[in-house]
């Protein structure tokens, strides 16, 4: 089959040149523009070049559009401005200069011939400077605060004096109860030198009692440090209460010599109260 026959010539034609005879094309009512299958039969020509000529047709339809819708436009507004034939309305004036956009301007003012003068403004006296109520320093830097008076510590004192006289006359009684006595603590280089053993019971015992209780109330120690201390403190006072306790009923019922379970129970003391204190150490200072 042999192409048609397009500007003289059956070669293949470039789409400027098919667009008059795509325009020619005779379509059926309530068609618009030819249909790709058509133009490709009708010229023989690709899919691709089918699809530009389409587009083509339709650009050149939408301009059309365009134009006759401007030209339709610009009629009606020159009808709507052409001047009026009634000779019962008068024509509009035309101005020769530009209308202006936005409401009226607000009238002016009318000032009487003979206006008094205007009034003098009251003067208002300066408000006085307010005095500084503190000083003005960096945000950064603290504000120092007044000192705090400290609570006084002495009367303290005449309290524990007639409690560690009873206290340490009760351990060291109870420690001779329970066979802690004199000894010589180095022998053959100071023979001489002699201690009391029964001594270290209220030191012992009452020191970490009150180490702990000062631990366990000063809150500047970690935690688990503050807890030990707290129940360790609880458990030396508890001790040193039921031993002052042991030590004036065996005074008072003529015993000589504690029973078994009471010299036991005294004997460890000394490395409980060893074992605590190097605890409470550690933990006081875990947070370093």
């Amino acid at each position: 089959m042999t192409a048609p026959t397009i500007n003289d010539t059956r070669y293949p034609q470039p789409v400027e040149k098919l667009l008059p005879a795509a325009r020619a094309l005779e379509l059926p009512d309530g068609q618009e523009f030819p249909s790709r299958n058509r133009l490709m039969r009708e010229f023989r020509i690709g899919a691709p070049k089918a699809d530009e000529l389409l587009a083509r047709l339709r650009a050149e339809h939408a301009d059309r559009t365009r134009t006759d819708t401007l030209r339709t436009a610009m009629a009606v507004r020159g009808a709507l401005l052409a001047p009026q034939t009634d000779t019962d309305t008068p024509p509009t004036p035309r101005l020769e200069y530009a209308e202006p956009i936005g409401p009226d301007p607000a009238p002016t003012p009318v000032v009487p011939e003979h206006a008094p003068p205007p009034a003098e403004p009251v003067k208002i006296p300066p408000a006085e400077p307010v005095a500084e109520v503190g000083t003005v320093g960096h945000p950064d830097t603290p504000t120092p605060t007044a000192p705090v008076r400290s609570a006084v510590v002495w009367p303290v004192i005449l309290l524990a004096l007639p409690a560690f006289v009873a206290i340490w006359s009760g351990w060291v009684g109870l420690g001779g109860l329970t066979g802690f006595g004199v000894v010589h603590p180095l022998p053959g280089i100071a023979d001489g030198f002699a201690i009391n053993t029964a001594i270290t019971l209220p030191i012992g015992v009452e020191t970490y009692g009150a180490y702990a209780l000062y631990v366990w109330l000063s809150g500047r120690v970690p935690e688990r440090a503050r807890r030990f201390a707290k129940w360790s403190a609880i458990a030396s006072l508890l001790v040193g209460a039921l031993g002052q306790v042991a030590y004036h009923l065996l005074v008072a019922a003529g015993v000589e010599s504690a029973p078994w379970w009471i010299t036991t129970a005294v004997a460890c003391l000394p490395v409980a109260v060893l074992g605590m204190g190097a605890a409470l150490a550690h933990l006081v200072r875990s947070h370093d």
